[in-house]
């Protein structure tokens, strides 16, 4: 294991909060460098959020992956990403989260959760920690998304394989969505190495279980393209003329 160098002569010396947001708050802290040296630093303080890589296999066992396209106001861009959202429910455990995102967004309800990894989304400003979770075994649900981004979502299903070409090609640029992904071809070809056939059945990696995601509005892999579901449909036409 790596030795990592531990916080020895920096030292907090104060904190107080400038901003308090509907999940987030702002503050401004003080700090003590080894030489004795002061500086500040604007913090944002968040409970960190969850992301999911829900993964779905064909009759082949080749790998797919359900993504998100998503407006995201502070780049004012769509955005592809992975499902996820905040821990903005006290007490909540991340795997709880996982659960209620993966239904709330892309209308699925995992068997299996396996966790990936946590990651530092942002550590020159904020505090927030994301954890990252596969989902497996997945089974359709009613959605039940929340607020304007989400209403206007498209729900995209990709070969494993195409999305991280994205991720080259500069199409996902998410950072969660960039580990998770990349985490889960490394947990494959894992699996693959080994040959362990009680570590990928532990998984919940079944090439027979494969879900069909037609009316959901999830890209259509039989079809070559979008699902055209009225709903969805309706919905991108109000999101062009607005």
């Amino acid at each position: 294991m790596v030795a990592v160098s531990s916080t020895d002569g920096f030292r907090r010396l104060s904190e107080h909060r400038v901003h308090q947001g509907h999940v987030w708050h702002v503050a401004v802290a003080d700090f003590a460098a080894p030489d004795g040296s002061e500086f500040r630093r604007d913090i944002v303080r968040s409970p960190g959020a969850v992301g999911i890589v829900p993964l779905l296999f064909d009759p082949e066992g080749q790998a797919s992956v359900v993504l998100v396209s998503q407006y995201r106001p502070p780049y004012d861009e769509v955005v592809i990403e992975v499902p996820a959202g905040m821990r903005d429910i006290e007490g909540e455990d991340t795997d709880a989260v996982a659960h209620r995102e993966l239904q709330e967004e892309v209308g699925l309800a995992a068997g299996r959760l396996v966790l990936l990894g946590e990651i530092y989304p942002s550590p020159g400003m904020t505090d927030s920690v994301t954890t990252l979770y596969l989902a497996t075994h997945l089974t359709a649900v009613e959605p039940d998304r929340q607020g304007p981004e989400e209403e206007y979502m498209e729900v995209l299903h990709f070969p494993l394989d195409t999305a991280l070409g994205m991720i080259d090609g500069g199409q996902i640029r998410d950072a969660k969505s960039v580990a998770g992904l990349l985490l889960t071809e490394r947990h494959l070809r894992s699996a693959d190495d080994s040959g362990d056939g009680d570590l990928v059945a532990g998984w919940g990696f079944t090439p027979t279980a494969n879900l069909r995601l037609t009316g959901l509005g999830v890209y259509d892999l039989d079809r070559g393209g979008l699902n055209t579901d009225p709903v969805i449909a309706r919905r991108r036409s109000r999101m062009q003329s607005a």
